[in-house]
């Protein structure tokens, strides 16, 4: 326990005392908190509505699924380009309603549940449509070549809508599992806000399971940019996992049960990769009673050891500041989806009054949210270079993110179409601020030396993603909560 103290106020000490820029104080999490939801308003696709915020962003997408007939508008840009791919869309939903479900009440406490709720719904309408044929799914709009090699505003977008589907023919059940998985999530969200619409939400979900399930098979339609590594059996462990908890069916404990792979041990949690929500999910149904998931704490607690400083069995380094760094690319995604798992177990722990056992040291549970509370922090400004990873937030973030709609003038600025080429030889080129501020995007972030280049080319550290914001909404709800009981400003 002395050693796991040690490290935990090293990288403390470390941030408060060297010679960097710091923020001093603790950060406003409810603005964080806001500016993280409105975020996902800047990647709508499909016809916006009158309560839409982003006032820069426009219409677009209206006619998507035309070229099949079909009726695709809507969903989410998953990042700086214009193509709606469904895996990682599926993702942002079942870990948004994830923190809406269990970080509600705060959510509530910082006047956020409503806007958490319209962007859930905005995602689960569109799976809606693009599930309306039984053994079918449509899983990606837009020719992501084309759309890469062109730099448009979505408003102004004329390169292929081109359509991906799976089928039984072509099946895709990693993509068609987590589809299920936020179905089912989302179905909990409105059980008693609007219990019709929930309905509707879990049949889907239970049918798009069936079929992800009878017929199985991995699909590489999303590749190279979304390839599924991992496989479909964790996707259909989640999916079966948020359908237990949906309905307490006895054959989705079973199926769990049968198709439990106990030896899989992972240090992250992403788009691809759900063993450890998994196991966080169903060990939180294991404390609460539900012995058949037993099996699930200790891989639940080797995830969560795999991240601490000062654990013994510690897999993740960090920056020299103290960011969980796991790849380049998008390293954040990593970072907010392991500060939400932590956040959740360190509630779990708490609830029960027990400590983490990582080999021959002890954590308790303020040491595990502590750790995630540094992970937030880093985001928000308390790093090597003083500077907020959030656009919008406090007054040193990135002016130039990787993302054609915040980087081109407003459609309401200028309706003149710009092309292709126009659009990378006058804004995707140019070293200057984007003229639209994407408030709340968490870009991609610093390398693995604490460095980072404001430069719009750079788009693994300048790219925002849907899938980075998602699981950080629940962390920053349980911050302000926390921070606004210290404070007594509740």
């Amino acid at each position: 326990m002395a050693k796991a103290m040690e490290a935990l106020l090293a990288v403390v000490l470390l941030l408060f005392c060297g010679e960097w820029q710091v923020v001093r104080g603790e950060f406003d999490y409810r603005d964080a908190l806001s500016k993280s939801i409105l975020f996902l308003e800047a990647q709508r696709s499909g016809k916006l509505p009158q309560s839409q915020r982003v006032k820069w962003r426009g219409d677009s997408g209206l006619t998507d699924g035309k070229l099949q007939n079909v009726d695709l508008a809507g969903g989410y840009y998953d990042a700086g380009d214009n193509v709606k791919y469904g895996l990682p869309m599926a993702f942002t939903i079942t870990t948004l309603a994830w923190g809406t479900l269990d970080y509600g009440k705060e959510l509530k406490a910082a006047g956020e549940i409503q806007n958490a709720r319209d962007a859930i719904r905005w995602g689960t309408d569109y799976f809606l449509k693009a599930s309306a044929t039984p053994n079918e799914l449509w899983v990606q709009v837009g020719d992501p070549q084309a759309d890469h090699n062109c730099w448009e505003r979505p408003e102004d977008m004329d390169t292929p809508r081109s359509l991906y589907k799976i089928d039984k023919d072509t099946p895709g059940s990693e993509i068609a599992a987590e589809t299920a998985a936020a179905l089912a999530a989302s179905s909990i969200v409105f059980r008693f806000t609007n219990p019709r619409y929930s309905h509707l939400l879990l049949q889907r979900s239970q049918s798009l399971f069936s079929f992800a399930d009878r017929y199985k098979g991995t699909y590489g339609g999303e590749c190279p940019f979304y390839c599924s590594v991992s496989g479909y059996n964790d996707e259909l462990l989640w999916a079966a996992s948020w359908l237990y908890r949906a309905t307490k069916s006895s054959y989705y404990s079973n199926y769990i049960i049968q198709h439990d792979d106990v030896k899989a041990y992972v240090n992250e949690f992403n788009w691809d990769l759900k063993y450890a929500g998994v196991q966080v999910l169903l060990t939180d149904l294991y404390f609460q009673g539900e012995a058949q998931f037993s099996a699930y704490r200790s891989n639940a607690e080797r995830f969560v050891c795999s991240l601490l400083p000062g654990s013994p069995i510690r897999s993740v380094k960090t920056t020299p500041g103290g960011l969980l760094y796991v790849r380049d690319g998008a390293n954040t995604q990593y970072v907010t989806s392991a500060a939400f798992l932590m956040a959740r177990y360190s509630d779990l722990l708490s609830a029960k009054k027990r400590t983490l056992s990582c080999g021959n040291t002890l954590f308790k549970p303020n040491d595990v949210m502590g750790f995630a509370k540094l992970q937030i922090d880093y985001l928000l400004g308390r790093n090597p270079l003083g500077i907020s990873y959030m656009v919008g937030y406090g007054s040193k973030y990135p002016r130039q993110p990787h993302h054609r709609g915040a980087s081109v003038v407003s459609i309401h600025q200028q309706r003149r179409k710009i092309k292709c080429i126009e659009g990378f030889m006058n804004w995707f080129h140019k070293d200057s601020s984007n003229p639209n501020t994407l408030i709340g995007a968490i870009v991609g972030g610093p390398d693995k030396y604490d460095r980072f280049v404001d430069l719009r080319t750079k788009s693994s550290m300048l790219e925002p993603t849907t899938y980075i914001n998602s699981p950080l909404v629940g962390v920053l709800a349980k911050l302000y909560r926390m921070t606004c009981k210290t404070n007594r400003q509740c």
